[in-house]
């Protein structure tokens, strides 16, 4: 393969990440992670179902951040996972170090990579990442709206009993409690969900897709999500790879739209080579818009609490 993807972090996020990109055949994938061995141990063992699963992508392992060099794209899930009783938001002071000095990494050796961000809290380090390496605002972005809104498409699909092939639906704002499921926009086949659910339950399904990390905390007690996730950043990789001019929903840089200035938040962005390459405003109404300010102040808070 003549693409390079290097994913730091080589915990359950970061290789299953690794794993389904070479898998699929995007990229070669070189795994860094600080703990000896687990990322070369991991790469090795995957590597050998190559030849089970038909892929001939490279799957490496490093404990070298300078192994980025020359990376096409760059995906960053280090840091450590929620537990049960926390926020995303707790997370902040120890995952900006690590966040941080990664940052460092790829800029030095990786200046023309696309990043996508993964760690948590995750806006504040899309963020983070955006000041510390100075790149252009359209190669750096976060990962979140493409994983809430798979979960609002699963429960909706669950609950209709229908196939999750044909449900539509988007969640913007930022990767927190406020989180806004659009309602309005969810489709089944392009009947509203609207006309084939009650608003209770569709009011309880928003609540449960808003606590759809935690809910998989609660239920692992030792860890967070990862299968849905890495599935989610995979998606964007391979929109960005193959510049399939997709439109997800990305924590992107805002200059105006839906009047979130200068900030880093969920919202539907058409994504190719040039990584964020538009912004599509929707028409929202007053509550939704409203909604999507309050999430957008919510991590403003955040990121003047990393005080750079």
């Amino acid at each position: 393969m003549n693409r390079k993807v290097t994913v730091f972090g080589a915990g359950f996020v970061g290789s299953s990440t690794a794993q389904r990109i070479a898998e699929k055949e995007l990229a070669d994938v070189v795994m860094i992670d600080i703990i000896e061995g687990m990322p070369q141990g991991k790469a090795l063992d995957m590597m050998e179902s190559a030849m089970l699963e038909g892929f001939d992508a490279k799957i490496t392992g490093s404990n070298n951040p300078a192994d980025c060099k020359g990376s096409d794209l760059v995906v960053i899930t280090s840091g450590i996972a929620r537990k049960p009783g926390m926020s995303r938001d707790d997370l902040l002071k120890t995952n900006a170090g690590i966040v941080g000095s990664v940052c460092d990494a790829i800029k030095t050796n990786a200046p023309n990579a696309i990043v996508i961000v993964v760690s948590n809290p995750l806006d504040v380090m899309t963020y983070l990442a955006g000041n510390k390496l100075g790149f252009a605002k359209n190669k750096v972005m976060g990962m979140a709206g493409v994983l809430d809104s798979a979960r609002f498409r699963c429960f909706l699909a669950m609950e209709l009993g229908v196939s999750m092939r044909d449900v539509d639906a988007m969640v913007l704002g930022g990767h927190g409690d406020d989180m806004v499921p659009l309602v309005r926009y969810a489709t089944v086949a392009g009947i509203k969900v609207e006309d084939l659910l009650p608003k209770d339950k569709l009011d309880a399904l928003v609540t449960r897709t808003r606590n759809g990390g935690i809910e998989i905390v609660n239920l692992l007690k030792t860890g967070s999500a990862y299968y849905a996730p890495s599935s989610s950043v995979v998606e964007m990789v391979r929109a960005i790879l193959h510049d399939e001019k997709r439109v997800l929903p990305a924590a992107a840089w805002c200059t105006g739209q839906y009047s979130v200035q200068d900030m880093f938040v969920g919202v539907p962005a058409v994504l190719g080579k040039n990584g964020v390459e538009k912004i599509i405003e929707l028409k929202l109404t007053a509550d939704e818009l409203g909604q999507l300010k309050k999430s957008a102040d919510h991590v403003l808070e955040n990121v003047k609490r990393l005080n750079l």
